[in-house]
């Protein structure tokens, strides 16, 4: 990605190679597209090229006018989808506008409300501890596949009433979704459709158990709610199910599995964490940030625009990065420092606000805050024990494998 000379310069940037983010994140190539060219047009080989943004205010005025920069017209991903692709994915809520987007998010929320966290937080920490004690007598361990994954995993399969020896098919079918560039994943967008295929059969199954028997689950809940007296459809609830077990999955295990290496990287910043745990929710907000595991999001512009100078055509494909505008000069003092205790921390990790703003917001930082508050109590001398894995893919930041070591501990049950 360099010269001979070794001085990075644009003609350099192909932010669609995925090749580009296996080894790390170019957080080099960032800074230099907010200096130099902060809405810059990169070509594709295998497509027609599209605007990246990635300043943080330029990003925050894409995501709040729907109305100028849709997410319906061709999708949010950077893959331009022929028109059966197009006409699958946009019955997904991320790749809608309002009102359809509104109206669905509305039926869709009944499910997330701050009670129903209030009352999971003591499971999700029991969730939490029986994770760890899976792995603590070890002194070593994967962390991504023994600790981090699990988590989230075991959550949302609990919220959705998904019995817990099915839970693994939900790991293997998010992973085929998002790491369709990664060959350890699959090898083909074939293989992707496959495990949506499954993914919708098996919803179907669960939606034909609820109507039989309903429970307090988000299944029950989402199938009886209404929104001006009309509820989900049977295809609805197939596409929010993959939507959520997906997103709801990935992104927080990748969360804390990036959050774990930066605390491992920075021992003076763990350190200020171990000696005060109520520094905790501002380290989960600052990993979020230095993270941020959905790296871009595209949106279409519906007519002819003009953004930081730089006129748009109507049609062009303009995809935000969020893991950029995390980093903004302009916006975060110091901001490749990773900082347990910054405040004001006004990332974009769940979204730049508007209609998109991310339904697992407060779930995800839940998660996060008590997976750490446990590790940390229970095994506060993490170390690297080999190669970080990262996942090929240049839409989510995502560590497949992080051998860790430490101390060991004795089972929580023991005590």
């Amino acid at each position: 990605m360099q010269t001979e000379k070794g001085a990075l310069t644009l003609d350099d940037i192909d932010l669609s190679d995925p090749g580009l983010f296996v080894d790390s994140v170019p957080h080099d190539a960032f800074r230099l597209l907010r200096r130099e060219a902060p809405v810059f047009w990169n070509p594709e080989v295998d497509g027609r090229g599209f605007w990246a943004v990635t300043r943080y205010h330029d990003l925050m005025a894409v995501s709040h006018d729907w109305n100028t920069f849709s997410s319906a017209r061709g999708g949010v991903f950077m893959f331009d989808p022929d028109a059966q692709t197009q006409a699958e994915i946009g019955l997904m809520m991320i790749n809608m506008d309002p009102p359809d987007h509104a109206k669905l998010r509305r039926l869709v929320k009944t499910g997330f409300t701050n009670r129903l966290l209030r009352q999971i937080e003591p499971h999700v920490r029991d969730l939490a501890n029986e994770i760890i004690d899976g792995v603590c007598e070890k002194g070593q361990c994967d962390f991504v596949t023994e600790v981090a994954a699990e988590l989230p995993l075991q959550v949302i399969a609990e919220i959705m009433g998904i019995p817990r020896e099915d839970r693994h098919m939900i790991f293997d079918w998010s992973n085929r979704l998002i790491g369709f560039d990664d060959p350890e994943f699959q090898t083909s967008m074939d293989d992707g459709r496959i495990a949506a295929s499954e993914m919708y059969a098996y919803s179907n199954q669960l939606v034909q158990e609820r109507a039989r028997k309903p429970g307090d689950d988000l299944v029950s809940i989402m199938m009886q709610a209404e929104v001006d007296g009309e509820r989900l459809s049977e295809l609805q609830f197939d596409i929010f199910f993959l939507l959520l077990a997906v997103a709801g999955n990935e992104t927080t295990r990748n969360a804390i599995s990036g959050g774990m290496l930066a605390l491992m990287e920075n021992p003076g910043e763990r350190q200020r964490v171990l000696d005060d745990l109520s520094l905790v929710p501002t380290a989960v907000e600052e990993i979020v940030r230095c993270v941020s595991p959905v790296m871009y999001f595209r949106r279409t512009p519906t007519r002819d625009v003009e953004l930081h100078g730089q006129k748009i055509p109507e049609g062009d494909k303009v995809l935000i990065y969020y893991i950029s505008a995390n980093r903004d000069e302009d916006v975060f003092p110091e901001p490749d420092r990773f900082d347990v205790g910054r405040t004001p921390n006004e990332h974009v990790g769940f979204g730049g606000g508007g209609p998109h703003y991310c339904l697992g917001a407060n779930l995800a930082p839940l998660e996060i805050r008590v997976m750490f508050e446990e590790l940390l109590r229970r095994i506060p001398d993490m170390q690297p024990a080999g190669p970080v894995t990262r996942l090929r893919s240049n839409f989510i930041n995502g560590i497949k494998h992080m051998p860790v070591a430490f101390t060991p501990t004795a089972r929580k049950g023991a005590n």
